[in-house]
This record gives structure tokens, sequence and C-alpha cells, in this order.
């Protein structure tokens, strides 16, 4: 059975690289720098895996910037214009008004360095912006959630948001993202330490929930950050039209890797690492909503919900993946395996039209091409 569905995972992915533009048929634009409970359980390998052909007589998919160094995080400003955080402490801004400015104090360590980023709900108003750090303390090694006030270039005002977030060689986590609650959401790893994902008096291996300002909900609920714990390295956060939660989150790596995840993440509940994996279950431990298996890594990153469906990043997997929530089941779909190697994050539009996805060839693991990384706009109506 295993072999059966090896091969039909091979026989997809091959035809995903045939129905897909590839780099030399995309059209080139704009910026070039000297750049929910009822699915639980539900494996990668009962799931319908299929590609969404496309038409390829008219380019629609668009390289927005290329040329990036090791991209993680984009925002869209109220003007139309980009933020792109790169992994070395650099934010350009791509759009009508290219430019580049560093972050102080950014320390890269491995995974670690400037990682996730988010506008404030109210941002057009005061001008907050939020980024994830690694950082070099007197603790030693720690990653951190900054505020700065961004204005005509410049970021101003620093204030830090939330400090001693333990920080390793892998599994910093770092996405941050604004909830539709108006709280502030930031995904932590278990920075190399397991056992720390278990406990909720530690900021690694975790869910947190902050507002704007740093300090505590009163409904968190264990009386600090943490909003639900027992995570590996979770990497992307994405609220579904029911305002649902949604993080993907990266198995156990090495020798012996799979067993991805995608979860519902609700309030005060412990997603089993390092207890449970994959098709495990135990009493008062979430399972997965969607599970790689052991055969299959995807080494997810960002996510994004658009027209019915969890879009998310695979870095090992090399492809953009498509959870179709419409149904009564989840129909899970590959899209573009190793077309563009890695993926990053995956985000939509403000007008809900395009998906922008962002690669990551650059960051030690990948075979960059002459012009990665690279930002690409995709049509949204690629995937019916």
């Amino acid at each position: 059975m295993k072999y059966r569905v090896m091969l039909i995972i091979i026989a997809i992915a091959s035809a995903g690289l045939a129905v897909y533009a590839m780099r030399d048929a995309i059209q080139r634009s704009v910026y070039s720098p000297s750049p929910a409970p009822a699915y639980m359980g539900i494996s990668a390998e009962d799931a319908e895996q299929t590609s969404v052909p496309t038409d390829e007589t008219e380019p629609s998919i668009r390289v927005i910037a290329d040329h990036l160094r090791v991209p993680w995080e984009m925002v869209f400003l109220p003007d139309g214009d980009m933020l792109i955080t790169e992994r070395a402490g650099t934010i350009r801004r791509i759009g009508n008004e290219p430019s580049t400015i560093s972050v102080e104090g950014v320390v890269v360590v491995g995974e670690g360095g400037l990682l996730g980023m988010s506008l404030h709900p109210h941002f057009a108003s005061n001008n907050w912006i939020y980024v994830y750090v690694t950082a070099r303390t007197d603790a030693g090694l720690r990653n951190r959630v900054m505020r700065y006030r961004y204005q005509y270039n410049m970021l101003t005002d620093p204030a830090v948001i939330l400090d001693n977030i333990p920080a390793a060689q892998y599994h910093n986590g770092g996405r941050i993202a604004f909830g539709p609650d108006g709280k502030l959401y930031i995904t932590t790893g278990d920075a190399s330490d397991s056992k720390a994902a278990q406990d909720t008096n530690s900021l690694a291996g975790k869910i947190l929930r902050l507002n704007d300002d740093g300090s505590i909900p009163g409904d968190n609920p264990f009386g600090n950050a943490v909003w639900s714990y027992g995570h590996r390295n979770p990497q992307g956060l994405a609220w579904d039209d029911r305002g649902r939660l949604w993080a993907t989150e990266h198995g156990r790596s090495g020798a012996q890797s799979g067993y991805d995840e995608l979860n519902v993440i609700e309030k005060g509940k412990n997603y089993g690492w390092p207890l449970i994996e994959g098709p495990e279950t135990r009493e008062g431990l979430e399972a997965p909503v969607i599970q790689s298996g052991a055969a299959v890594t995807w080494a997810p990153s960002g996510a994004a919900y658009g027209n019915g469906r969890i879009f998310f990043a695979g870095l090992r997997g090399e492809s953009l993946y498509e959870a179709d929530l419409r149904g009564d089941r989840i129909v899970l779909r590959e899209h573009f395996h190793s077309a563009y190697g890695r993926i990053r994050n995956v985000a939509l539009s403000p007008d809900g039209t395009s998906l922008y996805v962002m690669t990551n060839n650059t960051d030690g693991r990948g075979n960059p091409k002459t012009d990665d990384d690279m930002l690409l706009r995709l049509p949204l109506s690629l995937f019916p």
C-alpha cells in the first residue's frame, strides 16, 4: 500500500511539472533589487492529490521581484507597495518606492535572523510594524518581537513587545500575524528542546497571543502569553472565513523525517509534540487535521486562506500545497513540484484575487538559480 501511494505521488509531481509554467515562461515585472475538527485525522496519503492545469498560451504567473536573499515574510502596504523581510536583517520595499532598510541587532544563526513581520490592524493611522528577530543577549541567543514606527522608509521608536523567546540553530518558529480579534499571534519553535513544548511556562514550542502593546490578554488560558502548546516548529498562520486559526508545523527531521502537520488551533489545547506524531492519538492531545505521513516531507512554512482553501508553502517539498475545505472532506493538492525549488511563504493579495509566492533557494539548503530568490504573483483563478 505504501509503495502504491508513493507511485501516485511521484506521478502527480511529474504531471505538475508538465502543466505549470516554468521559469522561462513566466512574465517579469516591477522590481529587481541588486535583490476544522470535522477533518481530524486525515493523512496526506488518504487525501486526494491532484494538479490543476493552466492555460499557458498567455503567461499569468508574474515575477514581481527577484534576486532576493533568503526572504521570509511579506506584507502589503495601504498604497499597494509590499515589504519583504530578508533573514540577514533587511526589509525591502517593493513597488513604486523601492528601498532597503536594516533592522538593528539581528543575529543570523542557523535558521534564525529577521523572520516574521506584521502590520498593526490600524497601520494606516499609527504606522506600527512588528518583526520577529533573533538577537544576542546577556542570557545568550534569544528570539524577540519588536515594534517600530515605519514612516518615510525609516524605522523609528523601537519597542520590545516580547523578549526571551528561546532560540537555537534550528526550530525558531517566527511567524507573527494579527488575528480577527485584534490580538497578535506568534509561532515559536521548540528551539531543539522538545520537552519545552509541553511546559506551559516556557515560550518555546508554542503559539502565543498578545495585545498590541505586549501585555497579556485577560482571556488567555494560562495567564501568560501561551495560547496553545505541544508544537515542534510551527511556521504558518491563517484564519478561514469562519474565524478558525490554521497553523502549519514541521514534523520530525533528520534520517526519519515526515509527519508534517496542518492543525486547527484552539485555545489552551495541547498539540502533542513530542508525545505523539503523525497518526498517533492520545487522550487530551490534539491530532493534526492533515499530516504528511512518514514517507513524505513538506517542511511547511507560510500559509494563506482564500476561497475555501488553505494554501501553504513547502520547503523540502518544493511545492505549493492546497487544502480544499469546501467539501465534506479535505482535498489536498500539490502544485509546482520542483518547478521553483523551495517555497517559503504564500500570501493572499488584499483584493483577494491573487496569491503571492516566495521562494527560498538561497537559504543554504536549496539550489539557487541566477534569479533567485523570487516573489511570484499567481491569479487565484488558477485554482478553481
